[in-house]
């Protein structure tokens, strides 16, 4: 099972990514964990200063602006 964290305040780019990943794992069949870290110190300890910011299985695999459907399909093609 993937570990995802999303990481961003709460803005609609944020919760747009949220979406997108959430829809691409009920696609694919895949069963994750997914979290949403919304706060600040919590977001830098990953070293992204640009949110929303996407953590799989303690990996930072994007930060700033909402990732393509195929990005999000690539982090979880393994």
């Amino acid at each position: 099972m993937f570990k995802v964290k999303i990481l961003g305040t709460g803005c609609a780019s944020c919760k747009a990514t949220q979406k997108l990943v959430e829809n691409v794992l009920a696609a694919k069949g895949l069963h994750a964990q997914v979290d949403k870290v919304e706060d600040i110190p919590s977001i830098m300890k990953y070293g992204v200063m640009s949110t929303p910011g996407v953590v799989v299985d303690g990996r930072v695999v994007h930060s700033g602006g909402i990732p393509s459907r195929a990005q999000i399909e690539q982090w979880f093609a393994q």
